[in-house]
């Protein structure tokens, strides 16, 4: 439930998803790319000028509302939402974010529900505002935040609810002859993440006229943006009853025929297999489940912070203006409630700053700490968000320390650097993962600080689960490289390894069933000298997978590959190898478990 995320459920549920938003549950039942950017491929949803055209930065009220921490909801859970509060952050966003480009403020769900999570309707089975929760409405809440010169988000469960069915007898706003009976199916299946809504029918055409009687009434108060939760495929669930994609789309239709623009978000952990529809009807997806630890704090690193480094990398190439991948909730701005050392607030920013998610906090904005303010406020990393670079992808294995970079239009490079041990560690970014050799100038964006010229890359000492952002320009030359295919006869397949068709794959082939032993020896790799050279690795996992590498039958590392998204996709990584002057092997072992399919390998011809 909450923001592109939650839902219209109380907090979801924790363990099993962990977002499954118990709470909400309960109340509700009672709720190929390297570091290029990849194409933007499919058909992206129609959109009104400016609309999505780069991430939307603001602040969203679940985060609060779904948090343990003292103070924060003192009549009982998710209490503290309401148009005081959300008002109060409004003028706070207005005083103190929006000149840095924050600009929508987003109401998360429960403003039709009482304290006690019982919802209101009006006569058209549309929700209204809870009278305490809301007192004046929810245009009035409109209106002061468009008097801020800001924008005002609500958010809906997807589905009608249960509570609003009213037996099939509710009239459906202008649609002579429609009733609540008219737009779901007669056995009253439900759907959404938390089973809190009745399937909606979309072959009647009393269907489409209650979502747009709801599209409308939003227009009409003056929203801009909806986030729509509880999505599927996705949000835990699969299945027909749980496949919203009709829903999103008459959503899409409805606003449109509206006049107003209006950003659709959807949420959440959505089915990365229907990344084409999320494009075609929507404005924004939740890629992961909540970021809210639903504890004592806002977030916590474990609790789903940290998921995002193996979760983000596969939806990196379907993120571009008109739609993108939304990480949740940036809760880094409140110190001690956020939960999170400041090394910790720090990566969390630059993950969703290199990654173009959207940046909307969920802090309080009225006690932001000097350090939160100095993460929300920085022009340098806000610019890599809201710029023309391109999402960030991990340009090495997804090992504990890990390097992500995106080559800019101008010719530079981006490149993040993340230690996500428990203790400290050194981070390297070789300059041969980005496809050069050489020299080149380093610029820190978070301490605005030009470090200078190093040769070949940039090693730092980073604190348990650290980062770093640079801005990289390269001095030197381009990288050559002598690629070797998977498949060619000359090499050595041992185990289950076979080769297989592979339409996305250089040749047309791959090498597969790397499993329980299953082996790939590259022979004939010839270097001019000795050194350590970074092995450019072209593969396909549907999931993260790990691989033994090894040379010369010497001693093998393991290296954890994030995932593709799919079985038809080929991502890039470099592993760093060392080989001696001359002819070597090099081989990538499944060891006992399950591996990566391999498409080929190209060796740069200088270390």
């Amino acid at each position: 439930m909450r923001s592109p995320s939650h839902s219209v459920l109380p907090a979801r549920a924790l363990s099993a998803v962990r977002a499954v938003r118990a709470v909400v549950v309960l109340a509700l039942a009672a709720g190929t790319a390297t570091v290029a950017p990849a194409a933007h491929a499919e058909t992206l949803a129609p959109t009104a000028p400016g609309i999505a055209a780069k991430p939307y930065m603001g602040w969203s009220s679940w985060s609060m509302q779904s948090s343990k921490y003292p103070g924060l909801n003192p009549d009982g859970d998710y209490s503290y939402l309401t148009e005081a509060n959300v008002l109060k952050q409004a003028d706070a966003l207005a005083g103190k974010l929006k000149k840095y480009g924050y600009e929508y403020v987003n109401i998360d769900a429960g403003w039709w529900r009482d304290k006690a999570w019982k919802p209101g309707f009006d006569q058209y089975a549309r929700q209204q505002a809870d009278p305490q929760r809301f007192p004046r409405g929810m245009k009035a809440v409109a209106d002061h935040v468009h008097a801020k010169g800001l924008k005002a988000g609500i958010y809906l469960p997807v589905g009608l609810e249960k509570e609003a069915y009213a037996d099939g007898k509710a009239p459906i706003w202008n649609a002579d002859g429609c009733t609540t009976a008219d737009i779901v199916h007669s056995d009253l299946r439900t759907t959404n993440g938390w089973d809190s809504a009745y399937k909606i029918d979309f072959s009647d055409p009393c269907a489409q006229k209650y979502i747009d009687s709801q599209a409308r009434m939003f227009a009409d108060w003056g929203y801009d943006f909806l986030k729509l939760d509880g999505v599927g495929p996705g949000s835990f669930k699969s299945g027909d009853n749980y496949d919203n994609i009709a829903d999103v789309a008459a959503w899409q239709k409805a606003i449109a025929a509206t006049g107003r623009p209006i950003h659709l978000e959807v949420s959440w952990s959505l089915d990365i297999g229907h990344a084409a529809d999320w494009k075609k009807y929507s404005n924004g997806w939740r890629v992961d489940t909540d970021v809210e630890c639903y504890c004592n704090t806002l977030v916590s690193w474990e609790n789903s912070v940290d998921d995002r480094f193996d979760d983000t990398p596969a939806w990196t190439r379907h993120a571009g203006p008109g739609g993108w991948n939304d990480l949740d909730s940036l809760d880094v701005g409140n110190g001690a409630m956020d939960g999170l050392t400041k090394a910790e607030r720090q990566t969390y920013a630059t993950l969703w700053a290199i990654a173009k998610s959207p940046l909307y906090t969920g802090d309080d904005l009225t006690r932001l700490d000097s350090y939160g303010l100095s993460l929300l406020t920085n022009r340098e990393v806000i610019a890599v968000n809201q710029g023309d670079t391109p999402p960030a992808h991990p340009v090495t294995p997804s090992d504990p320390q890990q390097v992500w970079a995106a080559k800019n239009p101008d010719g530079t490079y981006t490149v993040a650097l993340f230690n996500l041990a428990d203790a400290p560690a050194s981070v390297s970014a070789d300059w041969a993962t980005l496809g050069f050799t050489g020299k080149a100038a380093v610029r820190d964006l978070w301490n605005h600080e030009n470090l200078g010229t190093y040769k070949n890359g940039i090693t730092q000492a980073l604190p348990a689960h650290g980062s770093r952002l640079f801005t990289v320009t390269p001095r030197g030359a381009t990288l050559t490289y002598t690629g070797h295919e998977a498949e060619a006869a000359a090499n050595t397949l041992a185990g289950n390894a076979s080769v297989a068709d592979c339409s996305a794959c250089s040749d047309g082939k791959k090498v597969g069933n790397l499993y329980l032993g299953g082996k790939l020896t590259v022979n004939d790799v010839v270097v001019g000298k000795t050194g350590v050279y970074q092995v450019k690795v072209a593969y396909v996992s549907g999931d993260a997978r790990s691989l033994e590498v090894s040379a010369n039958g010497g001693g093998a590392t393991r290296h954890k590959f994030p995932s593709t998204g799919d079985w038809g996709t080929v991502s890039v990584v470099h592993v760093p190898v060392t080989l001696k002057a001359g002819v070597n092997t090099i081989t990538f072992d499944s060891g006992s478990g399950y591996a990566p399919d391999i498409d080929r390998i190209d060796v740069p011809k200088s270390s």
